[in-house]
């Protein structure tokens, strides 16, 4: 029977839509039918870029005996845990606390009621490294359902309820302060990496939402070695294999502490936020490499991940097709010193070499090393020579999904980008994806505005969103309105914040990842810890933050606040893991300030005075531009020229400034 993922959305679930084995989507029919057939169900949980998701799937999936043994014993599930990240959150917390470890690809065996009992990662198709088969685990987990279905059900239903029982410690009431605060910065200072950048060992991740801390808590205190940390990381990381030194972009993490080789898959929600950073980096320091790495990755995003709606696609995978008519990890972006010879000629080719840490031993596999820029700057001759022979070579596949957080978290770096670097293209292209998620994603049928997750050609997912798209979409909104002056895009953030507060919030300022009308699933997800990008809770108190000081709005400001009561209390213990929450804290203690920039439209004096505003460092500040007394934005309410000329107005913890006229007056207003 030809399996049912042809109709999916996602383009994992349509990689899986030949295989032999009979999947469903989660859905309530799927369960109902292991309810019939007495069998349990199979959840298999994946993305399209995840390089041991591809392997298990040719390996077992695709493997017609094995196929018919899941067909007959189970009912199986395919999710794209970027689709359903409820899902994945829910099971991969019980694959955590049974194994001490998680992953993708995850793989769980539940009973007809979702509770499940066995659980792992990859399984390869032949035992090796003391793992058992795919087929023995199968094998395994069935005669333990005929044979033993108490111990089973027994087991499956204490592991619910240990998760059920599972309270997260909110912290008590409280917003965190100058002690939390500086804890986190020493915190931090431990497990810097001092040599390499970044924090810990291998493999290393980029600490997007970290540096933003660091760059804030350098911005309101004056703290150096919170600025030196953000700096020699992101130099580090730009001058590193992780950097794409060609096409511009971030891969995925380093599997080395160096920063030398990638794990190569370009994920969009890196990409967003590490150009945010650079961007960020470079408004603090004026550093020309951070400007540089802002731009390249902003214009591979524009270039390479845009898709034809005006969206982001998800994901470039880490794999393609090599010369030989092979299929490896990193075979676009690797080069060898007489591939380098070949494009540019023997002298140019050993120049290249030197420049790009091109060795004949390599640095990756079979001789191949990843392009670094140990020193200097680029060659951009080279360059793009050597873009244009890469442009030759087979390309990764890309996950043309579009992920509503992620592209609010896209939206916000270009807007600032194009505004930081008079790029107007790019802030055209941050409007572009919010436009499209607008017409596309926004439902404004049912009682409020409601998000759909995801979207594929122009078409919304069936799959809600989740508390990140509304943060992260209102997120972007806010940024472009700033940039922008378009008080539309404001109106549109607080639709989605009306839903944090109304869908999203527990008692206390606690908040849940899903909506109180969600799927009910065994255990309803609930994480405040920023991982590869903020999550839904402390992205929402940044929105819900901001928006309060756009507009005064005390019921905004005080679910910010309640939300920010878990980074007092982890914002010191564990500062890596909530960098994101720790950045608006220092937004929260900065004020945020608030910026009116009145005058009009087409002043020269007015463009002066909005764009020091937005290249100011203080934290997190809330900026609107338009004509004096104008009802764009609630900021302009009220507040008139100053002796005919244009002017700004600065505010802040209720107490606002004088009105200044001068740029260089406003730069001091907010930095003092």
């Amino acid at each position: 029977m030809a399996n049912r993922l042809a109709q999916a959305t996602s383009p994992y679930l349509l990689q899986h839509a030949e295989n032999p084995v009979d999947w469903w989507q989660w859905e309530p029919a799927a369960f109902e039918e292991a309810r019939r057939r007495n069998v349990p169900v199979f959840l298999s949980v994946g993305y399209s870029s995840c390089h041991w998701c591809h392997v298990l799937a040719h390996e077992s999936f695709e493997d017609a005996d094995t196929a018919a043994c899941m067909n007959e014993h189970f009912v199986n599930i395919k999710v794209d845990r970027e689709e359903r990240p409820d899902v994945d959150a829910v099971y991969m917390e019980a694959v955590q606390a049974a194994t001490g470890q998680g992953g993708w690809p995850m793989s769980v065996w539940m009973t007809a009621e979702g509770e499940p009992f066995y659980f792992g990662t990859y399984f390869p198709p032949a035992p090796r490294h003391g793992m058992p088969s795919f087929r023995q685990v199968l094998e395994g987990v069935g005669e333990a359902w005929t044979g033993r279905p108490e111990e089973v059900a027994e087991v499956a239903q204490k592991i619910t309820r240990d998760l059920a029982s599972r309270s997260l410690a909110h912290g008590g009431q409280g917003v965190p302060g100058e002690e939390e605060l500086a804890g986190a910065l020493l915190g931090l200072t431990r497990d810097y990496d001092e040599r390499h950048g970044g924090f810990g060992g291998a493999p290393k991740f980029p600490p997007s939402m970290v540096l933003e801390f660091l760059l804030r808590h350098h911005a309101r205190t004056g703290a150096e070695g919170a600025l030196e940390m953000a700096a020699h990381t992101c130099e580090a990381m730009a001058r590193g294999g992780i950097y794409d030194q060609l096409g511009g972009g971030f891969a995925r993490y380093s599997v080395d502490r160096e920063w030398v080789v990638p794990h190569f898959e370009k994920m969009l929600y890196d990409n967003a936020l590490l150009c945010r950073v650079y961007a960020h980096l470079w408004r603090a320091t004026g550093s020309a490499l951070a400007r540089r790495v802002a731009l390249e990755t902003a214009d591979f995003l524009a270039r390479e991940m845009r898709t034809a709606e005006g969206g982001f696609a998800s994901a470039l995978d880490a794999d393609s097709d090599t010369a030989d008519g092979g299929h490896a990890e990193g075979a676009f972006y690797v080069w060898t010193p007489a591939q380098l010879r070949e494009v540019l000629g023997d002298e140019d080719g050993a120049r290249a070499a030197g420049l790009y840490g091109v060795t004949d031993e390599g640095t990756f596999e079979e001789g191949a090393s990843v392009l670094r820029l140990p020193a200097g700057e680029p060659d951009e001759g080279l360059r793009a020579r050597l873009l244009a022979a890469r442009e030759e070579r087979p390309r990764p596949g890309r996950d043309d999904k579009v992920v509503a957080a992620w592209n609010g978290l896209a939206i916000a770096a270009l807007a600032e980008t194009g505004a930081y670097f008079d790029r107007p293209d790019l802030v055209e292209r941050a409007t572009e994806a919010a436009d499209l998620l607008v017409r596309v994603h926004m439902d404004f049928s049912a009682g409020g505005v409601r998000l759909a997750r995801t979207s594929k050609d122009g078409k919304a997912g069936a799959n809600a969103g989740v508390l990140e798209d509304y943060a992260d979409v209102a997120e972007g909104f806010l940024a472009l309105a700033a940039v922008g002056g378009e008080g539309t895009w404001l109106e549109f953030a607080g639709f989605l914040l009306d839903i944090v507060i109304d869908q999203f919030t527990a008692e206390g300022g606690a908040l849940y990842d899903t909506a109180h009308d969600a799927e009910q699933l065994i255990r309803r997800p609930q994480d405040p810890t920023d991982n590869a990008a903020p999550s839904g809770w402390s992205a929402a108190a940044g929105a819900l933050l901001l928006y309060a000081a756009h507009t005064g709005s005390e019921a905004h400001r005080a679910a910010a606040e309640g939300a920010l009561g878990v980074v007092k209390a982890l914002g010191p213990h564990a500062p890596r893991f909530i960098g994101w929450g720790l950045a608006v804290a220092e937004a929260l203690l900065d004020g945020p300030r608030e910026v009116a920039v009145v005058g009009p439209a087409g002043d020269p004096s007015v463009r002066e005075l909005h764009r020091t505003a937005l290249l100011a460092t203080a934290p997190g500040p809330a900026v609107a531009v338009g004509e004096p007394d104008s009802d764009e934005f609630p900021l302009l309410r009220n507040r008139p020229l100053v002796n005919g000329s244009s002017a700004a107005y600065v505010c802040r913890g209720f107490v606002c400034d004088s009105p200044t006229t001068s740029a260089s007056e406003l730069v001091r207003k907010l930095t003092n």
